[in-house]
């Protein structure tokens, strides 16, 4: 059995309920890329991996993740499917769970995967937690949005939910996927079930600049502020490059080095509205 999951938080939380079942035990691979972001157009060819790496590489350029989109983690992702493919033909009997919670990047990825994988229906299944109630930590009733939220011993619950990929859905996703990829967006938001709606990169400026006042504030702070109260939100990486792009079209003022995000600080311009969004740069 091979499990795919989508971060790799949710891979320790997988791995650990291994230890419980010896019957969920597989190898675990992790498709890192977050597809709710980004350029999508010509994913599957060389250029639109070279374009997708470009594009991160000015995301992350100067900020606390600086040269990590060149540790492998976007080719990774296409030489994973690659070495899956081969390891599915070689091995007639091999399977396929590809794990999924309801949130934009789970989704997101698993349009990306499965539209590589339709020669093998059949053998590649989905476990999706939609809107499905899990017991936490404390015993409460909770409903995930990451898959990395479960305790070890619900997956033992969640692998009931295990069910193949239907030859239906091989058709229509990627029809799904390809619309996606040619509008070619920068920001995929979750309308529920399998459903991405698209944006323009400038998505989360405007609810960015509700937490932003004439008083400096650490862009770390506001980052942590925006996640722990946002509806909608995203990886701190996009966010700390919004703020810089929002300082770069003069909305913000800002103070230190326009780095990592405790580098530096910023508020409102001064007799300027926060009203404004700023221009989207790809």
């Amino acid at each position: 059995m091979i499990h795919i999951v989508f971060q790799r938080k949710d891979a320790e939380a997988l791995k650990a309920s291994f230890l419980l079942d010896a019957a969920l035990q597989g190898d675990v691979l992790v498709i890192a890329d977050d597809f709710a972001v980004g350029p999508l157009s010509e994913l599957y060819t060389p250029e639109g991996i070279e374009a997708r790496k470009t594009w991160w590489r000015g995301v992350v350029a100067g900020g606390d993740i600086d040269g990590s989109v060149d540790d492998g983690s976007v080719a990774d992702n296409n030489n994973t499917v690659a070495a899956l493919r081969q390891r599915l033909q070689n091995d007639p009997a091999e399977i396929v769970w590809v794990w999924s919670a309801q949130n934009k990047h789970d989704v997101s990825g698993y349009y990306w995967l499965m539209s590589q994988l339709k020669d093998f229906q059949g053998r590649i299944f989905i476990l999706y937690l939609n809107n499905l109630p899990f017991i936490n930590e404390k015993g409460h009733i909770f409903y995930p949005t990451w898959l990395f939220e479960i305790q070890p011993r619900e997956f033992l619950k969640a692998r009931k939910l295990a069910r193949p990929i239907t030859l239906s859905e091989f058709e229509i996703d990627p029809d799904e996927w390809t619309r996606l990829c040619q509008e070619d967006k920068g920001v995929r938001i979750l309308e529920g079930g399998k459903k991405l709606s698209q944006h323009s990169y400038d998505y989360y400026d405007e609810e960015l600049k509700k937490f932003i006042t004439g008083d400096w504030i650490k862009a770390s702070k506001l980052i942590h502020q925006f996640l722990g109260k946002a509806k909608q939100t995203t990886g701190d990486a996009y966010l700390l490059w919004r703020i810089k792009q929002l300082v770069a079209a003069g909305e913000l003022d800002a103070q230190g080095e326009l780095k990592g995000m405790k580098d530096f600080e910023i508020k409102t311009k001064a007799g300027a509205s926060v009203g404004a969004t700023a221009t989207a740069t790809v």
